[in-house]
């Protein structure tokens, strides 16, 4: 059974990624899914209350924790067979690297926006650098 690993960051991107895997499914080809979605931290500037920090944290793990089940609810009416969930926070290539080494899957899988070599160039790309930082096959899906 092939394992795989899909980022996903509510994007229409992603919900294609999310499609792509559905179709190899329908194709025959036997597979389990773990889901991901990374969350940069925080940046402050200037001086914040606590109190404010918390809040926005708790806000935004929510929002994670929302995108996540509506993602696994969207895979299950795919017919994906969901493994397992997982919420980080951290530089997302890195994170989702460091997800599928940890969980020991065969293939990353994500949406990409398709920006193009000059819009990569100068606003960056997570799936340019999950390509460089990775060991394993990924599947970029635009």
């Amino acid at each position: 059974m092939l394992r795989m690993l899909v980022a996903m960051d509510g994007s229409p991107h992603a919900q294609r990624a999310l499609e792509a895997v559905a179709r190899l499914v329908r194709e025959g080809v036997p597979l389990e899914l773990d889901l991901v979605n990374v969350r940069e931290p925080i940046v402050y500037y200037g001086e914040l209350p606590a109190y404010n920090a918390d809040e926005i944290e708790a806000s935004q793990k929510a929002a994670q924790d929302t995108l996540l089940a509506d993602a696994r609810s969207r895979a299950a009416a795919l017919g994906l067979a969901v493994r397992g969930v997982q919420a980080a926070t951290g530089q997302p290539a890195a994170e989702i690297v460091r997800l599928a080494t940890a969980l020991g899957v065969d293939q990353i899988v994500m949406g990409t926006h398709g920006r193009g070599a000059m819009g990569s160039l100068f606003l960056g790309s997570v799936a340019q650098r999950v390509l460089h930082l990775a060991t394993l096959p990924v599947l970029l899906v635009r």
